[in-house]
Parts: structure tokens; C-alpha cells; sequence
């Protein structure tokens, strides 16, 4: 009798462990905690609002200047993603396009001024993006209650001020011990070690799907499994300096003086900088298009000293069999290409001539559409969602299909077959890797999906969509024997 109970007993406790299981979601969402769910931001509000960046420039010229122009100010008026919101907003709804809307203008989803995409009608805060006083009233992170317990989808904590005797005050931080005279007056001033590491930026460069949490964009976590992460090097010590202090840091594991940092965040986004550009000169404005401009170099050059090349030709029996082609992430502290892998493109272009300069051999050339040839090797992702289908929306890539970057200080190698070719003694072989924000397609599709309140004809000059402009990141050409001595 006491062995049918034990054995009862054990069946129920088994029973009940099995519906625990199937009843206890693996992602769980604090929707209390995180009240703009799917964006994970927190707002500890007070009576303190949030400051406009022309009010941070009476005092920090150089560092407004620095910012204006930054991909952080042009966060919610590119172009590009506002034709991704509208689309996203149409297909399921604002309230899960919070998730973007978070990121690209925190203190315009926190105060509930973005209600749709477009920029009619918004503040000059809202307007600002990722402006000084998203950065500056960050007091934490909650990257550990997340329904992934990773950081992501803006897992920040914003904390402008709070309520004191004589009325809101007004709270900054950043990375150096505040003197008697910081904030004169205006705002308190903290020291925040935060500030100085990479969990600041992990909140919005770590991205997750809205409802199955598939990591969309990894380029946090890429980074923390690099050796750069491994010797202390952050993000701010490669984006938040000019370009020959990153070489210094991405070289040689070397972490900046103070003074070397500035307000650029230089990324590789020079798109965005090309059309802003555009923009500004059609509104006359010099100094913003120089801004602008330099912008561009800036990714432009971060691009062209990101990677390396190596051509190695592969002998059978002493004859050319294969030409391997080796790319080496050089300086990215995350993988090549990172962020939206499945929308960036960067490829390999390969021909080979014979001793009579004859074409005999090509690959990843451009189409005069502005598409890629079948057969180019290619370094990114492709999406796919729940049914398994092809995807380039990030409401729908519930996984990847196809994931193919170049981990920080890693490599991948490609080969190419060479064919017995009758009378052809020497092979001329030039190889670059090629870089381009977008397939021209999405990013046609894109932009004509831009909101109503967006004339790309009267701001950018854009009566179409112009192909698309490639940079070449790296470049290696060598004269190969067909026969082995």
C-alpha cells in the first residue's frame, strides 16, 4: 500500500512539474517593470524634464558641434529608417514599432510625443534622436531583467532630475569627476562610470525581436566575446575619437587620453551622411553640409582600414587548382559587417586576366540594376521568419538562414576553382572586398515607404533612388602561375 502511494505521489509531482514546463514561458516580460514594452527603457519621472541639445550648446560648443551631424542626431530623421517604421507601423502596429522608436528618440517615446512615423508636428527634442540628454540622464541599466537577461532594445534607465524643495533639479552624468563649477548652476553634475564602458551603448546596439527575442542585431555581444573586450578596450575608445587615435586603440589595444575623446560616434553609416549632406546644402546651410561631409570621410576611412586581404594560389600535381582568398577582420571590435547583417552588404569582386590581359574569370561584380551576380561571396545574414521563408523585416526574422561574418580579429577564407585554361601561362588576379550600406533593392523599397510628411524630392534632391555608393575596403592583386615549378 505505502509503495501505490509513493508511486501516486511521484506521478502528480511529476505531472505538475510537466505543466509548470509547458506553462512557464522561457521569455518572460516584466510588462510593470517595463511599462513601453516592447522598448525597454525606463523613465524615472519627475517633475525634471529632458533638455534640447541648443540648450547643452550655450555651454559645450565644441561638443554640440561635434554632435550635430552625428549618426546619434540623425537617429530618427533618417530617412532609410523612417521608411522602415512606416512600413513596420502598417504592418503591426505603434505600439510594437516602440521598439525602434526607443533608440532612435528615447525622450520623444518616453513622453509620448512619437505617435506615428514622420516628423511633422515634433518638438526639437524629439527631433534630436539620440540627443546629450538621452546619453547624459542615463543613471543605470537594466540589462539583467530583460526577458532575455541580456542588454537590449534599450535596456537604459533615463534619469533626467527629480523633484527637489525649490523645484526640479536637473541631473547629468558622464565619465570625469565633476569640479565645484559643473553644470553652473543649470544641473547637478555626477561622475558615472558607466559612462566609460560598453554597457551604455549595449542597450540600443544589441537588438532583439519584439516577441520571440531572436537576437536581430549582435553587435554588443560580438563584442564581448572579442579579444578587444578582453583587454578592456570599449566602444567609446574606437567611436568616440578621431580616426587616428582608433588606429592606436584597435592596433594596439591602447586606451585613449581624456582629452583624445569627442562627440562624432563614428561608425561606418556614410549614407546617411551622404544624403544629410545633400540636404543641408539644399538648405543652404555650408557648415552643416562640411559637418556632414566630414562625417562621411570619417566612415569611409573606418571602412577602408577595417579589413585585409590575401590571395593564395592552391597547387595539384603542380598545376593551379584553386585561388584562395582570405579576409581578415583587422580593427572592428565586432564582427564584419555587424548591426543589420542581413540589410549591409560586403563582398568580394574577383577577376583574373591572362598574360594577353584577356577577362577569363569574374565574380561579385555589379549589375547595371544595382543587384550582385548569383555567384558572389557574400559576408552578411539572411533573415527568415517563423514559417521559414525569406525575410528582410525585423518584425518578422524570427532566425537566421545563412550567417556569415567575420568574428573581431578573426577570418574567413574563400576559394575559387580555376579551370584548365588551353595556352594561358599567368593569371592576373585582383580581388577587393566591397562595402555598401544596403542591397540597392531594400533600399529603393525603403525609401519609397517614407512618410507622407518626408519629400525626398524637396530635402534631398532624390527624385529616384541613385545607386547606391560602394566603398572598397580593401584590395590585393598578384600575378599567379598556372604551373608550379
Amino acid at each position: 500500500m505505502q509503495r501505490i502511494i509513493l508511486y501516486g505521489l511521484m506521478f502528480l509531482f511529476a505531472t505538475a512539474v510537466v505543466a509548470t514546463a509547458e506553462n512557464r514561458e522561457l521569455f518572460q516580460v516584466d510588462r510593470e517593470y517595463f511599462p513601453y514594452y516592447p522598448s525597454l527603457f525606463r523613465w524615472e519621472k519627475s517633475t525634471a524634464p529632458f533638455t534640447e541639445p541648443e540648450t547643452c550648446a550655450g555651454c559645450h560648443e565644441q561638443q554640440h558641434r561635434e554632435w550635430n551631424g552625428s549618426v546619434h542626431s540623425l537617429a530618427l530623421r533618417d530617412p532609410i529608417y523612417q521608411g522602415e517604421l512606416n512600413k513596420g507601423v502598417a504592418a503591426v502596429g505603434h505600439d510594437i514599432a516602440r521598439q525602434c522608436e526607443g533608440c532612435h528618440s528615447a525622450a520623444g517615446m518616453v513622453t509620448g510625443e512619437l505617435k506615428k512615423p514622420g516628423l511633422a508636428g515634433l518638438s526639437p527634442l524629439a527631433r534630436a534622436g539620440v540627443s546629450c540628454d538621452v546619453c547624459h540622464s542615463v543613471s543605470g541599466t537594466s540589462h539583467t531583467r530583460t526577458p532575455t537577461r541580456e542588454a537590449g532594445n534599450g535596456s537604459l534607465i533615463l534619469n533626467p532630475g527629480y523633484d527637489g524643495k525649490e523645484g526640479p533639479q536637473l541631473v547629468k552624468r558622464g565619465p570625469n569627476r565633476p569640479d565645484g563649477e559643473c553644470g553652473g548652476g543649470f544641473h547637478e553634475c555626477r561622475q558615472s562610470p558607466l559612462h566609460d564602458q560598453a554597457d551604455l551603448c549595449a542597450g540600443c546596439h544589441q537588438v532583439y525581436h519584439h516577441d520571440k527575442h531572436f537576437p536581430l542585431e549582435a553587435t554588443y555581444n560580438e563584442w564581448k566575446h572579442s579579444p578587444y573586450a578582453q583587454r578592456g578596450i570599449q566602444c567609446q575608445d574606437c567611436h568616440m575619437v578621431e580616426n587616428d587615435t582608433f588606429l592606436k586603440s584597435a592596433d594596439d589595444f591602447r586606451k585613449p587620453q581624456r582629452s583624445q575623446y569627442r562627440h562624432y560616434f563614428n561608425g561606418t553609416n556614410y549614407l546617411l551622411a551622404w544624403l544629410s549632406a545633400q540636404a543641408a546644402t539644399r538648405n543652404n546651410d555650408k557648415e552643416q553640409a562640411e559637418r556632414l561631409m566630414k562625417q562621411y570621410d570619417m566612415a569611409v576611412k573606418r571602412l577602408q582600414s577595417a579589413a585585409g586581404l590575401e590571395l593564395i594560389p592552391i597547387y595539384d600535381n603542380g598545376r593551379l587548382r584553386e585561388l584562395k582568398i582570405r579576409v581578415s577582420n583587422l580593427r572592428a571590435g565586432h564582427n564584419l559587417p555587424t548591426s543589420l547583417s542581413n540589410i549591409r552588404q560586403m563582398w568580394l569582386e574577383v577577376s583574373a586576366r591572362d598574360q594577353n590581359n584577356r577577362l577569363v574569370m569574374t565574380s561579385g561584380s555589379l549589375k547595371a540594376n544595382g543587384s550582385l551576380s548569383p555567384e558572389t561571396r557574400i559576408f552578411n545574414s539572411e533573415g527568415m521568419g517563423s514559417d521559414f521563408h525569406f525575410s528582410h523585416d525585423p518584425w518578422v526574422i524570427t532566425a537566421f538562414s545563412r550567417h556569415e561574418t567575420i568574428p573581431s580579429r578573426g577570418y574567413r577564407e574563400v576559394y575559387y576553382g580555376v579551370p584548365s585554361l588551353r595556352g594561358i601561362t599567368t593569371l592576373i588576379v585582383e580581388a577587393r572586398l566591397r562595402y555598401r550600406t544596403a542591397d540597392q533593392h531594400v533600399a529603393e523599397a525603403l525609401l519609397s515607404a517614407v512618410p507622407g510628411d518626408i519629400n525626398l524630392a524637396t530635402e534631398y534632391g532624390l527624385t529616384s533612388v541613385p545607386p547606391l555608393p560602394v566603398v572598397d575596403m580593401a584590395s590585393v592583386r598578384s600575378t599567379v602561375a598556372m604551373r608550379k615549378r
